[in-house]
């Protein structure tokens, strides 16, 4: 319990914040009978809810005397709501005060607890704070902030944290590895990803069928699915998610081929297929137009294995026939389904309305779409400009505008040794960014001579041709290809990764500048993995 036993001395350098929030919490407590009336809640469930709710609406009043009836209840050490009150004061712009809270708990074992507990919540920034004002730290805490980190999509920070863990000697776990490989698999990070490996050698660290799932997809997450095959050549496959780590590897890089073979040498060593299995055969089918194979594994799924078709494997299916442009099945498929079809199935049916300007039945995907973010309305406006209906893509881009929606920007980044370079759409940040638009300049170019053309019906505008050729020529990955053109040497693989699913444009202009360089490029997009060599495109240009 926080009071003034503590000595005005401990809290002076919190300044005027923490003077404030001390008389307001003593007033607060001597006003008992007021206090119980107001809030009368024992449950830390019911607590954290109040407490978010005051983050949410940053009620910096609220929270005060929620934080009293904490304290009051003899719950100011229990970590979710430790956690909470920290958030919280850190929304309201009361940093001293949410220090202080944290250095109330005094054992590392519940410190732990908070900053799990912080970035669960997605609190990423405050639990760094906390972390930093950490006078200990065991592994436990390390593992907390890596994993927090990666659990948060924020891979960077993951690796960089885990090479300050490492200089500041701290041996990593099984646990730490765990999280510092899916954070190389999801960067498509191949040197650290080598790097990581590596020390996990050093390390001897005992590979569990979680480490070893992990390994598989990051290889192939980083484009060398060959990698991934020696390792599960090389490790215990006696669980089904190390099958499924490289099945699923296989399938983004479109081998299906393999993929149905490997299913075949599953049986034969008596691992039984699970859910997830049958999401990566389903997807490796849709990647390459497979209809009659995914028809047939679809079936095979539920009358030979007995499991029950999920969302993900209806959203798989509807995936495939709307890819193969048959519109009508898919949609049967999803009006068929047992129960009720999410965001994601409306969005693969509207992707294929796209490609196949099928503008009624995409409309009808758009309205069952519950809550449109900005992709939705990408892909609509898209197939109205593909059939040149500008005033409806003129509506759509209206509607995004009075619902304040920005469309998602292109990001694409490559790994030249162990730094990472991102590249935004039309990028200007970078510090060599004249070089590389020089070298751009200098690719289109020659691929025009090559005869490229550039695909200007794709610009969501009615504008002039030359005005939509402009647009499409600074996408991220073209800026990435033409960094990484200048930073390595002739004859190298150049490895990229994007956000967002390429462009046919972008698809068309890496296939001309593969074959002028003679060079293999590798990018790796939302849906798949595209292996450009010789003006060709292992996709088939099919994705």
């Amino acid at each position: 319990m926080i009071s003034s036993r503590h000595g005005k001395s401990k809290f002076g350098c919190f300044g005027k914040s923490w003077n404030n929030f001390h008389y307001s919490f003593h007033s607060l407590s001597s006003s008992s009978s007021t206090f119980h009336n107001s809030f009368t809640a024992t449950d830390p469930t019911v607590l954290h809810r109040v407490l978010r709710s005051c983050r949410d609406s940053m009620d910096l009043k609220t929270a005060t005397k929620t934080h009293s009836r904490v304290v009051v209840l003899g719950l100011a050490t229990y970590p979710s709501l430790v956690s909470s009150l920290i958030s919280t004061y850190a929304r309201c712009h009361q940093p001293d005060i949410a220090l202080h809270v944290f250095s109330n708990v005094l054992d590392l074992f519940s410190r732990n607890l908070v900053i799990e507990s912080l970035m669960k919540g997605g609190q990423c920034d405050v639990a760094k704070k906390m972390f930093g004002k950490m006078p200990v730290r065991d592994v436990v805490t390390w593992n907390s902030m890596v994993g927090g980190y990666v659990k948060n999509s924020r891979f960077l920070d993951a690796l960089n944290l885990f090479r300050r863990m490492l200089s500041c000697k701290v041996e990593p776990d099984g646990f730490t590895f765990a999280s510092v490989v899916t954070a190389c698999a999801r960067l498509g990070a191949l040197c650290n990803a080598k790097w990581v490996h590596g020390l996990m050698a050093e390390e001897r660290v005992e590979l569990n069928y979680i480490l070893s799932a992990a390994l598989i997809d990051m290889y192939a997450k980083c484009g060398r699915i060959d990698v991934s095959r020696q390792v599960f050549e090389e490790v215990v496959r006696d669980h089904v998610s190390i099958w499924n780590a490289m099945i699923n590897g296989l399938a983004i890089h479109g081998l299906v081929m393999d993929v149905t073979l490997l299913f075949s040498r599953m049986e034969i060593e008596g691992v039984l297929p699970d859910s997830v299995t049958f999401i990566g055969i389903l997807t490796a089918c849709s990647h390459c137009g497979l209809v009659e194979e995914g028809r047939k594994y679809f079936d095979m799924m539920q009358n030979r294995f007995m499991i029950q078709p999920e969302l993900e494997h209806y959203g798989a299916m509807v995936d495939l026939l709307g890819r193969a442009g048959l519109m009508e099945e898919a949609y049967a498929l999803i009006k068929a389904m047992p129960m009720e079809p999410d965001v994601v199935i409306w969005r693969a049916l509207l992707s294929a309305c796209r490609i196949y300007r099928k503008k009624e039945l995409g409309e009808v995907a758009i309205a069952n779409v519950s809550r449109l973010e900005s992709g939705d309305f990408v892909l609509l406006s898209n197939m109205y400009c593909s059939l040149k209906n500008w005033d409806s893509a003129e509506r759509v881009r209206q509607r995004m505008k009075m619902g304040g929606i920005q469309k998602n920007r292109g990001k694409s980044w490559i790994e030249l040794g162990d730094s990472i370079h991102t590249f935004n759409a039309a990028d200007h940040s970078h510090a060599e960014i004249k070089s590389i638009y020089r070298v751009l300049e200098g690719l289109i170019q020659r691929a025009k001579l090559e005869g490229f053309t550039p695909l200007t019906d794709l610009v969501l505008m009615d504008v002039s041709e030359e005005e939509k050729e402009e647009n499409l020529t600074f996408h991220s990955e073209k800026l990435a290809l033409a960094y990484g053109v200048l930073k390595s040497s002739p004859g190298t693989k150049i490895r990229i990764s994007k956000n967002l699913r390429i462009c046919l444009d972008c698809h068309n202009w890496i296939k001309t500048v593969s074959k002028i360089l003679n060079r293999e490029i590798i990018v790796r997009d939302r849906i798949r993995f595209h292996q450009f060599e010789g003006g060709v495109c292992s996709c088939r240009d099919y994705w």
